[in-house]
């Protein structure tokens, strides 16, 4: 019975610990109370049951464990090497991250200027509108104003009245519009004082004409008058014919009714002023019939006045002669006064200063900072503002005549183009030639000679301004100043020409060659080095001329520097030459080449300038190489290495090397070694003067 209940025991227990097992830790209170409730000493035996199912548990964890251990090793250390590659793969994240957040920078700063292109688009296209609107206004407005330079002031008027009735309503609210109306009554209002000044004119010019324009009119009024009465027999015949009136108009008559009175009214209304200057014609017209007809009682009527006008004009003529002795000691000043370098400007208003005396426009040294030069010196504003002031005075005689307009702006002119021809002229080619004038004067005076050339054209303007006479009118006389300034700058060009061969010839004369030295001195002379230095100080002045003037001038001045070496060679009175002295000429020759070849003067095509040396070169290699069999050999043939060595100067140089005095035989050294030498020469003497024998035979 005991080991029954034990089994139940046991048994009971199992059940047990398989509920607290399977049952949630909510509900396990019932279960452990029935443990309590059995028999006595349960709790202990449960307790070792529990405590041998937990050991039974462990075992069974230790054996899983051991089973899985290796596993779980591998595990941790595949996560230990993940983990590096974990790290990695973060900062290559963190790098793409960045990456792409540089990259969605971009993008949205493209986007944005996406956005802001797509403004200015949408500005533009809505610009381009509103100009499409606009720009037949200014095209119309430009037309008017190229109207009324050309004095085409009926189509001017037409012009206006599109653009008030038609242009202008459309782009009325833009300032400039309204600018442009408020300007087109005023314009209308010059145009009608130009008209009436015109008329005026035409007036005084009909007076002059007025018998034959009388005689003219009479005849066609004769004309007309037989025409009507030839169209008035067909009338009467009961047909309606077009009568044809003065003004070019065809009306028709029938009934006693004129067709066409609509379009005259419609006329009447587009004339504007018509009426006043016709009004004003006929006043005018009246006044000269009068005049014609019932001259005043205090006139010498009928008299010829010729001679009281050839008297005003030599009158004039004498004033003007006054006026040009006058201006000549004001050039003469000028001139005198002037330092002849550029105009210096250190700021904006000294710059105006300077453009409102003379008319100069240069947009690249517009664009130089201050301070800046000018090119033209100062007696350039002078000069011009001097014209003008003589044109003034000329101008303030000549209209005490009382001619027309057109007779006084011919006077001006021909006034002008005395001063400029005559006196400015003669005050330009004396300045030129005065001693004290050097090359850099004449530089500045060629540059200034070009501006007051180019500002010939303002004059002109300046005259047309003064007389409103336009310069289209087929009697109006040109000024042609331009040929003083352009024989002034001939004359100042052959002047420099001039001035540098004398600078040329002066280092020349302080050439001190030891013609008998027995070598070289390794270097070139002193006073070909201060030359040079010279030519290429003188030359980069020469930049601001026109090419061709710069690179004429050094052209000459290294032909003067080859003629003038060739004749220091070539001199009779020279005796005798060593080569040693040749050599130290050498030295001075290349020197001459190495300057040609810099291009001290940029525009020069190849070895152009080198060639002016090409002579002096291939005697100097002849007599430096001793190449007498070369030269005898190829002579005359057009492939010759010394093609530019004449047999006569070959020949007179090497007289002044061969043996003509025992005590200074430059061969004396090769007397004994080398009798040979003395030979040759004496046989290349020979030849030479065989070739310079046919030469001279031949010619």
């Amino acid at each position: 019975m005991a080991e029954s209940g034990t089994l139940e025991s046991i048994t009971e227990h199992e059940r047990i610990l398989q509920e607290i097992e399977s049952t949630d830790t909510a509900c396990v209170g019932p279960t452990l109370r029935s443990v309590y409730d059995d028999q006595p000493n349960a709790h202990k035996r449960f307790m070792e049951k529990l405590d041998a199912r937990i050991r039974n548990h462990d075992r069974e964890i230790e054996k899983m464990c051991n089973f899985h251990h290796q596993g779980f090793v591998d595990a941790i250390t595949e996560l230990l090497k993940v983990r590096a590659d974990a790290e990695k793969l973060m900062g290559q994240v963190t790098d793409t991250n960045r990456r792409l957040q540089d990259a969605g920078r971009e993008v949205t700063a493209q986007t944005e200027e996406v956005i802001r292109c797509r403004i200015q688009q949408r500005n533009m296209t809505t610009t381009v509108e509103k100009l499409q609107l606009c720009i037949p206004v200014l095209e119309m407005y430009s037309k008017l104003k190229e109207q009324l330079e050309s004095k085409r002031y009926y189509a001017a008027l037409k012009t206006m009245e599109q653009l008030e009735n038609i242009y202008i309503p459309r782009v009325s609210q833009y300032r400039f519009c309204q600018i442009m109306a408020e300007t087109l009554p005023k314009l209308r209002e010059e145009i009608k004082e130009i008209s009436m000044s015109d008329l005026k004119d035409f007036l005084e010019s009909i007076r002059k004409h007025s018998d034959k324009i009388g005689e003219t009119a009479m005849r066609q009024a004769q004309q007309h008058r037989t025409f009507i009465s030839a169209v008035q027999k067909q009338a009467s015949l009961g047909c309606a014919k077009p009568l044809y009136s003065l003004n070019g108009r065809t009306t028709l008559q029938h009934n006693g009714l004129v067709a066409g009175d609509a379009a005259e009214e419609e006329e009447a209304d587009d004339e504007g002023d018509r009426e006043t200057f016709e009004n004003y014609y006929r006043k005018q017209r009246k006044k000269q019939a009068r005049l014609v007809l019932q001259p005043q009682s205090n006139m010498g009527y009928g008299f010829s006045v010729n001679r009281l006008f050839d008297l005003l004009f030599e009158i004039r003529d004498q004033y003007n002669e006054t006026l040009l002795k006058k201006w000549a000691l004001v050039f003469r000043e000028i001139f005198e006064q002037d330092n002849y370098s550029p105009i210096p400007v250190e700021n904006e208003e000294e710059y105006k200063s300077v453009v409102s005396r003379f008319p100069f426009h240069d947009a690249e040294i517009e664009k130089q900072p201050f301070p800046k030069k000018l090119p033209m010196s100062q007696s350039v504003p002078q000069i011009y503002i001097q014209v003008k002031e003589f044109i003034y005075a000329s101008l303030k005689f000549s209209e005490s005549l009382h001619r027309s307009s057109t007779e006084i702006d011919d006077m001006l002119r021909k006034s002008a183009n005395l001063l400029l021809t005559r006196t400015l002229s003669g005050c330009l080619q004396n300045l030129i030639k005065k001693p004290h004038i050097g090359l850099t004067e004449l530089v500045q005076i060629i540059i200034n000679t070009t501006h007051l050339e180019q500002a010939c054209k303002y004059l002109e303007d300046f005259i047309t301004n003064i007389t409103n006479v336009s310069p289209e009118t087929i009697h109006t006389t040109r000024l042609y100043g331009l040929s003083t300034f352009k024989d002034a700058r001939h004359a100042a060009e052959g002047e420099i020409y001039t001035k540098l061969n004398q600078k040329i010839d002066e280092f020349i004369q302080l050439a001190d060659y030891e013609w008998g030295m027995a070598e070289s001195d390794g270097r070139a002379s002193g006073y070909l080095m201060d030359l040079i230095n010279f030519l290429r100080s003188t030359f980069q002045v020469f930049t601001h001329l026109p090419g061709k003037v710069a690179q004429t001038a050094c052209m000459s001045a290294c032909k003067h520097l080859a003629t003038s070496l060739m004749q220091m060679l070539l001199d009779t009175e020279l005796k005798q030459i060593s080569m040693g002295a040749i050599q130290q000429f050498n030295l001075d020759v290349i020197q001459c080449e190495l300057f040609a070849s810099s291009e001290p003067v940029p525009g020069f095509q190849g070895d152009t300038l080198q060639l002016a040396f090409i002579d002096l070169r291939q005697l100097l290699d002849l007599f430096m190489v001793w190449d007498w069999s070369t030269y005898l050999a190829d002579y005359g043939q057009p492939t010759s290495k010394y093609l530019r060595v004449n047999p006569s100067t070959a020949l007179a140089l090497l007289e002044k090397m061969k043996d003509t005095s025992k005590k200074n035989n430059i061969f004396s050294q090769f007397r004994k070694n080398d009798r040979d030498k003395q030979k040759l020469i004496e046989t290349v003497v020979k030849q030479l003067r065989s070739l310079v024998n046919g030469m001279s035979q031949h010619s």
